[in-house]
């Protein structure tokens, strides 16, 4: 079973998943791909979701209430990525970018090794089932400017402003 919760945060509602006492979701409710999302999580797991809590889902509530304090800029939950071995290559990539700072896709190609998977790599960017923890927010546009996000840009914008001690 994949326990989930929801949890609103400032920016908008996520859903929690744990999986064998590891996240491996926490990703916007109301996102277009939502049923891919959830398709690919439950065949990969095997399993159904169940609305229930856990301790993976309260320690990730508890640290997501920190980091929108701006009392947490990393975080320490164990997760399990559910994709192919690309996808999970681009997601630890995504870990990399620190927090309050920005890379383009370009830049997170190279940081992955494979300057030419431009493309692949924000498809894989855009199929993240563990937002801000995974901070797939951190990554914008070759030219600086804000593209895609599953929360949507507006909430996109206020994560990375929260990043850089501007406003919530």
């Amino acid at each position: 079973m994949i326990y989930i919760q929801y949890y609103q945060t400032p920016v908008g509602e996520i859903i929690l998943g744990s999986f064998e006492d590891k996240l491996c979701m926490a990703d916007w409710r109301y996102r277009k791909t939502r049923n891919h999302i959830d398709s690919r999580l439950q065949q990969g797991l095997k399993a159904e979701y169940v609305e229930r809590d856990s301790p993976v889902l309260e320690q990730t509530r508890m640290q997501l209430d920190e980091y929108f304090n701006r009392e947490r800029k990393t975080f320490d939950i164990p997760l399990l990525m559910v994709g192919t071995d690309f996808q999970k290559q681009v997601w630890q990539g995504l870990i990399n970018i620190p927090y309050g700072t920005t890379a383009s896709y370009l830049e997170l190609s190279q940081s992955i090794g494979n300057k030419k998977a431009v493309r692949a790599v924000a498809s894989a960017n855009g199929v993240n089932a563990i937002s801000i923890i995974i901070p797939c927010h951190r990554v914008i546009g070759s030219h600086g400017s804000l593209v895609g996000y599953a929360g949507g840009l507006p909430a996109k914008k206020k994560l990375l402003m929260l990043e850089q001690s501007l406003l919530l």
